[in-house]
């Protein structure tokens, strides 16, 4: 999904926000989220799940070309883990040309 399929959806989901009013919304949130985690925060959305930064020590690399050692900086990289409803919510999805995973608890009652 694309960040125009996202307001697409939006848009379409709730009526009374028009497609200049949706693309806002997402681009508002999106930057909030930007923001938080160049100034170092942690963002959790429960159900979904969070979003940290990760620090990348420098470390010794090797150009393809020549071969030479080259020192590699160190690196503040974005980092995402999904929760725990996600996980299991895409765990259960029929995707095409695969076998569906079974759901951890049956359909049946037990009686």
């Amino acid at each position: 999904m694309t960040r125009s399929d996202l307001v697409a959806r939006l848009a379409e989901r709730f009526s009374q926000l028009t497609q200049r009013d949706a693309e806002f919304a997402v681009k508002t949130i999106l930057d909030a989220m930007s923001e938080a985690l160049a100034r170092g925060h942690r963002i959790e959305i429960r159900g979904f799940g969070s979003f940290s930064i990760n620090r990348r020590p420098p470390r010794m690399g090797r150009n393809p070309r020549s071969g030479e050692q080259v020192l590699i900086p160190e690196k503040l990289v974005p980092h995402f883990k999904p929760g725990k409803a996600l996980r299991e919510g895409v765990d259960t999805v029929d995707t095409p040309g695969e076998a569906t995973a079974t759901p951890a608890v049956a359909d049946t009652p037990t009686t």
